[in-house]
């Protein structure tokens, strides 16, 4: 049955804003907004614009309460409005680009000054206290950790559900308490820990959970590139070091370097808020990527010996994925332009003769033949005959 007692707006159906959606809508009226007319189109006709099984699973169902618009006006009447557009990090700036959920809150207080924005982008430390002294009274952050593909059954099975408040707001206390209880009635993990902390150590939390992710990452990769150097067996002593139950076999596989949408911002903007403050790891792990894409590079120009092309086996980070923004291989590729190697492409996600410059070969049999060494970040079965062929730093054989 359908609660109509709580009514939500989601601006932005990526894969936080869509999740989100399809988490609530069997029980509670959602409007879906974005400015991309074919994810609209696709979303009212219960179709999904990313890939995320169990997202699809649901819009195809045809049981869940959603419309979606590129109307912002038709948020008015909604309980709570949860912002979840992009905020891509601004090397420039040196932060978070946070102009799309600005533009976004301007819209909702004058279409719909009595709702609730929720926060759900990833912001910079101190971005929603910062405007609840400039006198916006209606505004809370929640923190997302959801896996890229996994993005509903994260929500589903939830680590963990953490709103923040700023200034101690007892109003905004208990909307924020009544919106975690919501997130967890619909989810299905029913004991699911909720933390109400003030906003700016919610901030804090999704920085420091992904920076410290993106150091695990450049752990094992820092340890792989010494057994590499080393002619050592990586995979042995990657075992070894994660059989003590104190460190664990998570974010422990070798990579070309940590990427997607997450981790690389996360950590970068987690540094610049370190300005003035002492610290050592938190550069250095920013530090160590960059070192491991260069590294990479290096060793692919050394198998390459002389001969003539490099095929980059997919450019998605993880299977499951249909996207590539934020990739480690992107980089390595670009190191690998600037010493002058020739690239070529395989990535069914392309619809495009070329990319970035190199031509694309979606034909996998060609795509073996014309390559002489192949560069994949994770290895395939369908690499498994040219196998003698293959770069990768993929021990285990999984994301």
């Amino acid at each position: 049955m359908t609660n109509t007692s709580t009514r939500f707006t989601i601006v932005g159906s990526g894969y936080v804003g869509l999740s989100m959606a399809t988490l609530l809508a069997p029980t509670h009226p959602v409007t879906v907004v974005d400015v991309d007319k074919e994810k609209v189109a696709k979303i009212n006709a219960g179709i999904s614009p990313i890939s995320d099984k169990e997202i699809e699973e649901r819009l195809s169902s045809g049981k869940m309460n959603i419309i979606a618009t590129d109307d912002i006006s038709l948020c008015a009447g909604s309980d709570y409005t949860i912002i979840s557009t992009p905020t891509d990090y601004d090397t420039v700036a040196d932060k978070f680009d946070t102009r799309s959920v600005e533009s976004v809150i301007g819209q909702v207080n004058t279409v719909c000054p009595k709702t609730t924005i929720v926060i759900k982008s990833t912001i910079p430390i101190g971005y929603v206290e910062r405007f609840y002294r400039l006198g916006l009274k209606n505004i809370i952050f929640s923190p997302e950790f959801l896996r890229e593909g996994r993005a509903l059954y994260d929500n589903l099975y939830p680590s963990r559900i953490i709103v923040g408040i700023p200034s101690k707001d007892k109003n905004l206390e208990k909307k924020a308490r009544k919106f975690a209880k919501i997130l967890r009635r619909c989810s299905l993990k029913k004991d699911a820990e909720i933390l109400i902390t003030g906003s700016t150590e919610a901030e804090s939390v999704k920085l420091f959970s992904n920076s410290y992710l993106a150091m695990r990452v450049s752990y094992f990769n820092e340890l792989d590139t010494f057994a590499e150097v080393n002619g050592l067996d990586s995979k042995d002593i990657i075992a070894g070091v994660s059989s003590d139950p104190r460190i664990g076999d998570n974010y422990n596989n070798p990579s070309f370097g940590y990427g997607g949408y997450c981790l690389p911002k996360d950590s970068k903007q987690l540094l610049s808020n370190y300005h003035g403050i002492p610290e050592k790891i938190i550069s250095a792990i920013v530090g160590s990527n960059q070192a491991r894409k260069e590294f990479v590079a290096g060793q692919i120009i050394k198998n390459l010996a002389g001969r003539e092309t490099v095929g980059i086996f997919r450019l998605i980070m993880k299977s499951g994925s249909d996207n590539f923004r934020g990739a480690s291989i992107l980089d390595v590729m670009d190191i690998l332009k600037m010493q002058g190697v020739k690239m070529i492409i395989y990535e069914p996600a392309l619809d495009a003769p070329d990319y970035n410059d190199c031509a694309v070969v979606n034909d996998l049999q060609e795509f073996k033949g014309v390559s002489d060494i192949i560069v994949a970040n994770r290895t395939d079965a369908e690499l498994e005959d040219v196998k003698e062929k293959v770069y990768t730093r993929d021990v285990f054989g999984r994301d």
